[in-house]
């Protein structure tokens, strides 16, 4: 989308965008996707420092950084990178769906230490199907508010949302079919214990507190002048623009 170019990034955000997700299911010749993970492939991963001065530049600008679809190593060296909160604005937890599109423990606890979010996906191979531990042959609202649970259980009620791709998934979690469905969600949940407080933190408080910290950090910025690095030349591969085909 930015052409590798800082000064289309700033185009954007003056366009109205406020978050960048930093790769779709490919690479981009300055961060890596999680098909890197899956597929053991390459010995390049994460963020090269162009890289990571285009966090640095999202940062000033009050953009957030998405991490959903990178690889692991993407998702801490933005961590690392990033002085403002990040986001998965559509994965899910590793630990109950071992896909790649989801978030290790060690990068969840890190989420927590960052103040960012975490905004689980309804997309059934990330939820229940087909993968491990479960392995089931279909997901489900339940399987969905496990992977919830499981996040407030690990770092806490203030780094979860929901996230759940219904404007890009080709099938749907049994349940959670489309957004008319979201009462049956948020009922289950307050069956399970949460308490209204808890569910208006999920349906959108938390994301708001990452959106109001992130332009925060803009403002703290405010007297850091634009970046204006060129990504070198040995660090442009002509084979890793982001196309993807399905």
């Amino acid at each position: 989308m930015i052409g590798n170019t800082l000064g289309i990034l700033r185009s954007y955000y003056s366009l109205g965008v406020r978050y960048m997700t930093l790769t779709h299911s490919c690479d981009t010749s300055w961060a890596d996707n999680w098909l890197r993970d899956q597929n053991k492939s390459g010995s390049k991963l994460g963020l090269s420092d162009f890289g990571k001065i285009v966090i640095k530049e999202m940062n000033r600008l009050g953009m957030m950084v998405d991490l959903s679809h990178v690889s692991k190593q993407t998702m801490i060296d933005a961590i690392e990178t990033s002085i403002a909160p990040v986001i998965f604005s559509h994965s899910a937890a590793f630990a109950k769906c071992q896909h790649y599109r989801n978030v290790q423990d060690d990068v969840l606890k890190m989420v927590k230490a960052n103040n960012g979010i975490v905004m689980v996906n309804f997309y059934p191979p990330y939820i229940s199907k087909g993968c491990l531990p479960r392995n089931a042959t279909e997901a489900l609202l339940t399987h969905v508010t496990d992977h919830i649970n499981y996040i407030k259980d690990l770092i806490g009620i203030d780094y979860v949302g929901i996230g759940s791709d219904f404007d890009g998934i080709p099938s749907y979690t049994t349940g959670l079919e489309d957004v008319s469905k979201y009462p049956e969600l948020f009922t289950e949940l307050h069956r399970q214990g949460w308490t209204p407080d808890e569910l208006q933190k999920l349906a959108g408080e938390n994301f708001i507190r990452v959106f109001r910290k992130v332009e925060k950090i803009k403002q703290q910025l405010r007297e850091i002048q634009p970046y204006e690095d060129v990504m070198p030349e040995n660090e442009a591969v002509p084979d890793r623009n982001c196309y993807t085909s399905f």
